[in-house]
């Protein structure tokens, strides 16, 4: 009976859209899939460059999370040197589509925001 509540009380604690959109919503994985979308196959400096001012350690780690989610899948060439590439598996390209989506609401909804922030500023 002790493992059965244990069992439930872990379940009831697990969120799965809370789990998704923790590990998405840093601004490096979400420009990651939009890179990787956008561009396709790029290996590791390709996809920094892309990227902008992330740094090496912060791109790795998020390269590495978002591999373990299963929306990249990163191809290791046996060269010398080691040649590395990343591109979205299908689910990551499912979530580039949303992502998008959301890029196209925000576009169009962004003069109303603007307007909503301004006049809030101004009743202070």
């Amino acid at each position: 009976m002790k493992i059965i509540l244990n069992l439930a009380r872990d379940l009831n604690q697990f969120c799965p859209v809370r789990d998704v959109v923790h590990r998405i919503s840093d601004k490096w994985s979400l420009l990651s899939i939009l890179a990787l979308g956008t561009h396709g196959t790029l290996r590791f400096n390709q996809l920094k460059k892309e990227i902008g001012d992330v740094s090496q350690r912060m791109l790795t780690v998020t390269l590495r999370n978002l591999e373990e989610d299963g929306f990249i899948s990163r191809k290791i060439y046996a060269e010398v040197p080691p040649r590395v590439e990343y591109k979205l598996t299908e689910m990551g390209q499912g979530l580039m589509e949303q992502t998008l989506q959301l890029a196209d609401w925000a576009n169009k909804q962004l003069p109303q925001i603007i307007a909503s922030r301004n006049k809030f500023r101004n009743l202070r």
